[in-house]
């Protein structure tokens, strides 16, 4: 669940963006610039994060404020996941990232697990859209929408790159250090369920 303190400084943002955005009048835009400026104060008080980065992260958008988009690969082998060790902070993960502009679920799905995983899948079904600051910690500034689709894997290799050092499937008892702002075991265990079981609705929330 949100902090206040998240969730004041992102209406806070969210008020000032679209103002930046549809006002003309150049007191509004001022009054608006100063509201922008608040949302970061607060997200620097709480935060380690300096206020040139918090800029970078949380106000580097323009027009209405909307949720970003992460898509994960959920790839299910002999009752294990694949997961990818991510080299920025060493912790695991299924293929995947922020959708791209231009591509489908599909193939952004395809794309990830090609670029961070080194496999060829053909993706099945979404299984679940989680709200991530409702399911997934270290609470974060964005508002984002998880979405997981099951794939069969077809073939490939892993070769590291500048996303990924290592990619190995794991058993449910036998997972790594998870990074929880992407999947958590919970998540996880729902995906052996949905794999095991097509008729299983999709999650969301």
């Amino acid at each position: 669940m949100n902090e206040k303190w998240l969730t004041w400084a992102k209406k806070l943002q969210s008020i000032a963006q679209a103002g930046l955005e549809y006002s003309k009048d150049k007191y509004d835009l001022e009054r608006f610039e100063q509201i922008r400026d608040i949302s970061v104060e607060i997200m620097h008080e709480y935060t380690d994060i300096d206020n040139s980065k918090l800029y970078d992260l949380f106000c580097n958008e323009v027009g209405y404020q909307t949720p970003k988009v992460d898509v994960r690969g959920i790839i299910i082998k002999d009752e294990k996941i694949l997961l990818v060790k991510e080299s920025f902070d060493g912790k695991w993960a299924p293929p995947g990232g922020w959708a791209e502009i231009g591509l489908s679920i599909k193939e952004n799905t395809i794309k990830e697990a090609k670029e961070e995983a080194g496999v060829n899948v053909i993706p099945k079904r979404i299984i679940a859209i989680y709200d991530r600051n409702t399911h997934n910690y270290p609470t974060c500034a964005y508002d984002i929408y998880k979405v997981f689709v099951i794939c069969d894997l077809i073939d490939g290799k892993f070769t590291e790159n500048i996303e990924t050092e290592a990619s190995e499937f794991f058993s449910l008892d036998d997972l790594p250090d998870l990074s929880t702002g992407k999947i958590t075991r919970e998540q996880i265990e729902f995906c052996f369920k949905a794999n095991e079981n097509e008729n299983l609705p999709v999650f969301f929330s």
